[in-house]
């Protein structure tokens, strides 16, 4: 008896046990048990998964962030973190506790899913009927391309390519065929831990050429991409040559459809957050994901911004202008910064003040011009001029149609499309730093100036500018020539032995820093392949690398066209091999061939910081204490450039991608290429030539050229309001209520809200004193004075201090928006993956 109550306790302590294991969402268990196919002898039950043949993708049972829901999701296999691309029953969960739930093929041989009371939650309601005596011969299975299908003695019933959720995969179609009404269009989850449809569509318009758009609940539109130009879509600069064999579009009278693939091994998914944000997410590496391409990426890219006839430009003090010629609909609206009600014509045009005059007996004076505009993405609601002769497609056949047709408000002629009009209120026009369309715009007569004489003035001060403009280009081209030729021999000399270099470099201890042979980083980097890209900065890209002894090493290659030349180069050389600091990157040496400069450092774990803010899955890995610490190492790494360190140091472009971090995820500040060394003794220094990354430049840096320590000390503080919220300062953005991310926080402190800046992810584990401290801090570094700011001294004290600061904040006037007031940008590089641009060279006007 007492052996026989002594197996019954075991047997009962065993059957509780896997009670309690069964109820452990999927993810928890030690080892799932895999499958290859699903058929009607082999369900797939909680605890199991589908795996592709290839072990590129996976689908099972998932619980989002907590839920208590469970749903059956696809997700690529090794690449961390898990982001589900694909949800079956995303409207109909199950209960998380629901371990009896099966996706299995019917009797009807549709694949359904059933809960633990056997009732269907979801089904693919093909219309082809397989008859229960048939159904032995339906399988479903998992591509390597991510597609899960179902078919029947091999022919093809269902994909679930065909119905995509909040994410587009290689290969997969994005857009409409409106002949048999079929419809692919990606939907945002609701919220991170909600898979069902949210307010957020993204799909492509029906005009010709055909744009990507984002629509709230529909129909509102929230961004849009720009027309298709047969390579890439005109409204994104950034989606230049590289993407030249990945993306296509193809489109008959009656079908439009959008896709991506890339050649390489890259994998890859372009999804929509529940925050409509738009993503295109790569993994080189196959570990984890980094952010290729994102939109919305700042305030103008939102859909008319500035309203009609209104121009929306981020690098300036006031982000809306109206186009010449119009003036504020309401100058009340535009003064409080709302500018969605636009601009108004201030002159009529000549056809509207005569519709009933002929055309043929109108004069010269009488005219309607075109005002050219560079570098725009062009308007909403283009048409597409379709011309039967080449020779007919022309940019002066294309301003002939416009100007002959009287409702016509503006023409663009884009290589690859042809002619473009406008007839509607032209709307969303943004203007870029780089890339973009030509764009002219009808004006009246009145706006070019009035009468002859003042034409004859200009037409002769144009002769005269040109012959005395002509004149300077060729004695500047001569010097040019000459100053070119001294920086040939330069750089010949620089080429021509280690000890040249050397010398350049002017490095009196050489000892610890190597000058490596080309061939044998290539080697380590096996030919600069692309799968051991690391990801891609402002001046070019940066590779992992192995050297024969098996050290791990991160390869900066500059690029030619970066404009990061010899003295950028030696600038990150003399500063960080000069430099030594637990805080700081690590220079391990250096190597020129030809056109080729090459910078090696020691290899970051963890890349930057960026790729884990930026990141909705990523970021949770980043708790409070994480991140406080990630501050305070990097507010001593600033404290060591600025005084402890043997050269006082300006970095002049920190930000959260210069922000590297190890295997033990301690930071390091990286990118010395724009530094700059100042007297100790001198307070301000002053440039002309402006450099740094819109959204974290001081104010008296941005509109003046002064820089100093404090300039960096306004970027830290910028960096500490985003690692707190996770929320970019150069692409956060209320729209209702004119907000940037700075404002923004000032707002909440101000109105003792200001944990309601804490990202969401941290939910109650943190330490709200702590919080406190740091968005007070911030504060006092983003204020508007320099002199009003903290030096790094300050900020450790009060860092390391149990008491709240002392100083107490002004509100900040300077944000996002006026970040670069009253300068022109020459040169603004945006290569930079994660930032809205990194400003290279501005000059004052």
């Amino acid at each position: 008896m007492g052996s026989g109550a002594e197996s019954l306790s075991i047997l009962n302590f065993s059957m509780f046990f896997l009670f309690i294991f069964s109820l452990l969402p999927s993810h928890f268990y030690c080892a799932e048990v895999e499958v290859y196919n699903i058929t009607p002898s082999q369900p797939l039950a909680h605890g199991q998964i589908l795996v592709s043949y290839g072990r590129i993708f996976e689908l099972g049972f998932f619980s989002p962030n907590g839920s208590a829901n469970k749903y059956v999701g696809l997700w690529h296999r090794n690449v961390l973190p898990h982001k589900v691309v694909w949800v079956a029953n995303r409207e109909n969960p199950l209960a998380v506790e629901d371990t009896l739930a099966t996706l299995r093929v019917s009797s009807n041989g549709n694949l359904e899913l059933i809960d633990g009371k056997q009732i269907p939650v979801w089904s693919t309601s093909t219309t082809f009927q397989v008859t229960s005596s048939n159904t032995s011969s339906v399988a479903a299975y998992l591509l390597d391309t991510g597609n899960f299908v179902v078919k029947y003695s091999g022919n093809l019933l269902w994909e679930s390519f065909d119905y995509p959720a909040d994410t587009i995969l290689q290969g997969q179609l994005l857009g409409f065929d409106s002949k048999s009404g079929t419809k692919n269009v990606m939907t945002s989850w609701k919220s991170e831990s909600d898979p069902s449809t949210g307010k957020y569509l993204v799909g492509l318009t029906p005009e010709t050429p055909s744009q990507v758009f984002i629509w709230i609940n529909g129909s509102i539109p929230h961004w849009r991409s720009g027309p298709w130009d047969r390579s890439k879509f005109i409204g994104i600069p950034d989606m230049d040559d590289r993407y030249g064999s990945g993306f296509s579009l193809l489109e008959n009278l009656t079908a439009k459809y959008f896709s991506y693939s890339f050649s390489d091994s890259s994998l890859a998914y372009l999804d929509i957050s529940s925050e409509g944000i738009s993503k295109l997410m790569l993994s080189e590496s196959g570990k984890n994901w980094y952010p290729n391409f994102t939109a919305p990426n700042n305030p103008c890219d939102n859909y008319g911004a500035c309203g009609p006839f209104g121009i929306c430009k981020a690098f300036e003090s006031s982000m809306c202008k109206c186009l010449k010629g119009f003036v504020p609909k309401s100058d009340e609206d535009w003064s409080k910064g709302n500018w969605t009600g636009g601009c108004v014509r201030q002159n009529k045009l000549y056809c509207q003040r005569n519709k009933s005059k002929s055309f043929s007996l109108r004069t010269t004076e009488d005219d309607d011009w075109f005002k050219k505009m560079t570098m725009l993405k062009v308007p909403d609601s283009h048409e597409f001029v379709v011309t039967s002769l080449d020779v007919d497609n022309t940019h002066g056949a294309c301003e002939r149609r416009c100007l002959n047709n009287c409702s016509c408000l503006a023409y663009a002629f884009v290589n690859k499309i042809g002619c473009l009009v406008w007839s509607k209120d032209l709307i969303d026009i943004q203007q870029f730093s780089f890339g973009g369309e030509d764009l002219y715009i009808r004006l009246a007569e009145a706006e070019q100036g009035e009468g002859k004489p003042i034409k004859l003035i200009t037409t002769l001060t144009a002769i005269c500018s040109i012959t005395i403009l002509g004149a300077i280009v060729y004695g500047w081209h001569r010097l040019g020539a000459d100053r070119k030729g001294k920086h040939l021999e330069l750089t010949d000399s620089i080429l021509s032995s280690r000890d040249a270099l050397r010398g350049y470099i002017g490095r009196s201890d050489l000892s610890e820093l190597l000058i490596y042979d080309f061939d044998i980083i290539s080697t380590a980097t096996n030919n600069f392949n692309i799968t051991n890209k690391l990801g891609q900065g402002g001046f070019g890209p940066v590779y992992k690398g192995l050297l024969p002894d098996g050290k791990e090493i991160a390869v900066k290659r500059l690029s030619s066209s970066s404009g990061q030349g010899i003295q950028e180069f030696k600038n990150e050389m003399l500063f960080i091999s000069n430099l030594q600091h637990k805080n700081l990157v690590r220079l391990l040496g250096c190597c020129i061939k030809h056109e080729e400069k090459l910078l090696i450092y020691e290899f970051m774990a963890n890349k930057s910081l960026d790729t884990f803010l930026c990141d909705q899955t990523r970021k949770k890995v980043l708790d409070w204490a994480t991140r406080f610490n990630i501050i305070q190492g990097v507010a001593r790494g600033l404290l060591y450039l600025h005084h402890d360190s043997c050269l006082k140091v300006v970095h002049r472009d920190l930000k959260v991608s210069n922000i590297l971090l190890d295997d033990k995820m301690i930071p390091k500040i990286s990118d010395f290429g724009l530094a700059r060394v100042i007297e100790a003794t001198q307070n301000l220094e002053n440039t002309r030539r402006i450099v740094g990354t819109i959204g974290y430049m001081s104010p008296e840096y941005a509109m003046r050229g002064l820089f100093s320590e404090k300039s960096d000390v306004y970027s830290f503080g910028v960096l500490v309001l985003e690692i707190i919220s996770s929320k970019k300062n150069s692409s956060f953005f209320i729209h209702d209520q004119q907000l940037g991310l700075l404002s923004y926080v000032w707002q909440l402190w101000n109105e003792g809200r200001g944990l309601e800046l804490v990202d969401e992810v941290f939910g109650d584990s943190y330490s709200p004193s702590q919080v406190m401290r740091c968005i007070h801090i911030g504060l006092l570094c983003i204020q508007d004075n320099a002199a009003d700011r903290p030096t790094m001294h300050d900020v450790i004290c009060m860092l390391n201090s149990e008491t709240d600061a002392c100083s107490k904040p002004k509100q900040p006037a300077y944000t996002f928006q006026n970040s670069v007031s009253q300068f022109k940008p020459h040169d603004v590089d945006t290569r930079s993956t994660n930032d809205v641009a990194t400003i290279t060279v501005m000059e004052g006007r």
